[in-house]
């Protein structure tokens, strides 16, 4: 920083003396020629003179002073004295002579304090001055002010069960040297982003209360190679000084990848630093007391050596919470925000299948920010369903204009939608209806899911086709019509039956086989071989066609036998927009759908958007995309 400041003082400087020479200032009104000046002193009208530099202060015999710029005539003082002309001087001020220094010497200075500066920027600017390009730039967190612990992370109970056994190699290690044993080497942390990786290896440090290094793997590389392998010997330098310790690399798929697939062989910085790496957590010299911790959810590009016993000598997959882990974690995050009493953090979990720790965190801020804009002083259940709706659809469109046309094909698909669900025997159950745009959306027939999916099953996934159908059949059946707003019902339904053909084993004709192309990964990316016949292509595309047939015409058959149930829904979303499960149900019933409640939440959870609707544990829904309307 000092340094910084001393370069950009030299620059102003430099400037500032450049300028000032082309500031001077402009001649006074009263000055004469110096041709004339000599004349009158000839002439004796010429009482004395001050010398200053090239100026003369003159003071004539009559009238005012005035000044005369001198060219340099030696022999001026000469002739002033002959002429009987008084003459003094007054020497320059040394300030003027710093500034001429400066002018010579301020190039010079500015190019060197550039120069300096940019061997700084080139080498991270670290604390070691200009040799600290090899230094390591991993965080140390010590071990009096990680506040974090095991009690702050949840929903991954069985992780915490894999690693508790570090810290208790942290706390007693001769308990388990005296049987043999020796401290794990590393621990690599697998998992979907967001599931709370980082936040568990700093819990690990702070149960066991030893120093924490934290670095990412994107910070040992650098366009010079051997910069990386320097900063791991420093960082593992630095390690042991601190030992019991632990060293949490992130992302280190950056610098771990598998070695030979570069352009740069040997040669490759990257590949130099993970050979270090590899070196320095089993080679020769063995770091006792260094725990190295790494994160990753791309452990597939993993090199071998470093995912061998001895280096990473256990992998702790760390997954997305279930029901149960997803409740813990609101309650962890709800500690910190005041909320009503109608919250119920069991009910929130159940209507946020596939949400990660770091989803349901940005859930809750959404739903501060929410009661916020409403002037809450505290959240409601309320602010949580609207926080909900705009995380899976995006904000409400309010200002979007619909004609009446639309807003009635939007009404009978979405009612085509939820009909058909509710009458399948193995579908979700409907949570709510709308004609509301949100997002890319025009309209959305939401399904909640009683439970997390673990399998999936051919009964449930056919209704899931159907289900996707509804809305174009309604479109059909009541509208005598065809629009666009079924593309991505035809995507999603056309994908469920191919994996089911080609991937699942689902189909009676073709039997379980797997009729997909391989892929292979390599220094160009993924290359498709293809393994299938024409002839057996023909017969899969066949067998797609028939079992989308059959569920299109299993939608239709429904929607035409319970046309008074459509009729009713499409009108209930004509008068009051969305409609919730209560509605549905009474629709279905044959009644009349109540009136809605004032406040929107019903104390149920909605359940949001998934963009294949089986591939995944996310729950269903059959929102259609603005640009498909």
């Amino acid at each position: 920083m000092l340094s910084k400041t001393l370069v950009w003082l030299v620059i102003a400087l430099v400037l500032f003396t450049v300028f000032k020479q082309f500031d001077k200032p402009p001649p006074p009104e009263n000055t004469i020629a110096y041709s004339q000046f000599m004349e009158d002193a000839k002439n004796g009208k010429i009482k004395d003179v001050l010398v200053h530099g090239r100026n003369l202060a003159v003071t004539p015999v009559e009238g005012k002073k005035y000044q005369v710029a001198s060219p340099g005539d030696m022999w001026m003082v000469g002739d002033l004295m002959k002429y009987n002309v008084q003459v003094s001087g007054k020497p320059d001020e040394e300030t003027n002579m710093l500034i001429s220094a400066l002018t010579y010497l301020g190039p010079t200075l500015l190019i060197i304090g550039f120069w300096f500066y940019m061997m700084r920027q080139m080498q991270g600017g670290g604390k070691g001055g200009a040799f600290s390009f090899g230094k390591s730039r991993a965080r140390l967190i010590d071990e009096n002010n990680n506040a974090i612990n095991f009690n702050d992370v949840a929903g991954c109970d069985e992780a915490k069960e894999e690693v508790q056994e570090l810290v208790d190699f942290l706390r007693d290690p001769q308990k388990f040297q005296k049987l043999g044993g020796r401290i794990p080497r590393g621990v690599l942390l697998i998992g979907p982003p967001g599931t709370g990786k980082t936040l568990l290896a700093r819990a690990i440090a702070g149960e066991a209360k030893v120093p924490f290094f934290s670095i990412s793997g994107s910070d040992f590389v650098e366009m010079f190679v051997g910069v990386g392998a320097a900063r791991v010997r420093d960082m593992f330098e630095q390690a042991k000084k601190h030992s019991p310790c632990i060293v949490f690399i992130d992302e280190i798929d950056a610098v771990g990848r598998h070695r030979g697939a570069g352009m740069g062989g040997g040669n490759d910085e990257r590949e130099q630093t993970l050979n270090q790496m590899l070196v320095e957590m089993d080679g020769f010299e063995a770091n006792s007391g260094v725990i190295v911790i790494a994160a990753t959810n791309r452990s597939d590009v993993l090199d071998k050596a470093l995912l061998r016993p001895g280096r990473f000598d256990r992998q702790v997959y760390v997954g997305l919470p279930d029901i149960r882990g997803r409740e813990h974690i609101l309650k962890v995050h709800l500690r910190k925000v005041p909320i009503s009493n109608d919250v119920d953090a069991s009910i929130i979990a159940r209507g946020t299948p596939g949400f990660s720790g770091a989803d349901l965190a940005n859930l809750i801020n959404e739903a501060a920010l929410f009661a916020a804009r409403r002037n809450k002083r505290i959240v409601e259940m309320k602010d949580f369903e609207d926080a909900k709706d705009k995380i899976f659809m995006g904000p409400e469109r309010k200002s979007a204009v619909m004609r009446e046309e639309e807003r009635r094909n939007t009404a009978y698909h979405e009612s085509g939608h939820a009909v058909v669900a509710k009458l399948l025997p193995h579908a979700d159950p409907v949570h709510k209806v709308s004609i509301m745009p949100r997002g890319m959306a025009l309209g959305i027939t939401w399904q909640l899911p009683e439970h997390d999916r673990v399998n999936l099953y051919r009964d449930k996934m056919l209704e899931e086709i159907a289900i996707l159908f509804g809305g174009r059949v309604a479109e059909e059946v009541f509208l005598d019509s065809m629009s666009t707003g079924a593309s991505n019902d035809f995507e999603r339904a056309t994908k469920i039956a191919r994996d089911m053909v080609t991937r699942y084993g689902m189909s009676d004709v073709l039997g379980t086989m797997v009729y997909v192309d391989t892929e292979q990964e390599s220094m160009f990316g993924k290359v498709a071989s293809k393994s299938v016949s024409e002839a057996t292509q023909q017969k899969v595309d066949a067998e797609i066609r028939r079992l989308l047939d059959q569920e299109y015409q299993r939608a239709r058959d429904l929607l035409e036998n319970n046309r008074d149930k459509v009729e009713a829904m499409a009108k209930a979303l004509l008068e009051w927009e969305t409609i919730d499960a209560d509605q549905v149900n009474d629709i279905m019933a044959g009644n009349a759908p109540r009136s809605p409640k004032n406040d929107s939440s019903d104390g149920s959870s909605a359940a949001g958007g998934d963009n294949d609707g089986y591939s995944e544990i996310k729950p269903a829904t059959t929102a259609q995309p603005a640009e498909a309307r």
